[in-house]
């Protein structure tokens, strides 16, 4: 499955997914979230969980470039 037809898939088939073929890496806290990274088909995926609405609220993928691959880095490892 490419990335874009990922993107498009509803939310609670992107769970689905994640749940049966994907493969828990590691949980951060990020602001008000706690972000789940996944890896699904040599793909790492971020899950946005927000607490307090007790929801997700965004599934995607990880972007390499973003500020948060500081609190991944020092616990996984990545082929950029």
């Amino acid at each position: 499955m490419s990335k874009e037809d990922f993107r498009k898939l509803p939310l609670n088939k992107k769970i689905q997914m994640l749940y049966t073929e994907g493969t828990f890496v590691v949980g951060i806290r990020y602001y008000t979230h706690k972000v789940n990274l996944y890896l699904l088909n040599n793909e790492y995926i971020e899950v946005f969980y927000n607490h307090k609405l007790d929801k997700i609220d965004n599934i995607d993928f990880l972007n390499h470039r973003h500020t948060r691959m500081k609190f991944y880095l020092d616990q996984i490892q990545f082929s950029l």
